[in-house]
């Protein structure tokens, strides 16, 4: 069976955060932080994956970022 990994280096040590982005127009000029993502990084090579929050709910993330 293949061994999953980081796309990048093939490493399975991974670390995932929450962050909040502006959109554009208005909510760029109001500092109005609507859109909301997950970042799977890896810890060896630093490769990052963001996924839309909204359309993540009840997924695996780190399954998603190691294929």
């Amino acid at each position: 069976m293949e061994q999953k990994g980081c796309i990048k280096c093939g490493s399975r040590d991974a670390d995932k955060k929450e962050v909040a982005m502006t959109g554009t127009g208005l909510s760029k000029m109001l500092d109005i932080q609507n859109n909301q993502f997950l970042v799977v990084s890896c810890k060896n090579c630093g490769y990052s994956e963001f996924y839309n929050k909204r359309s993540s709910k009840g997924s695996n993330i780190l399954d998603l970022f190691f294929g």
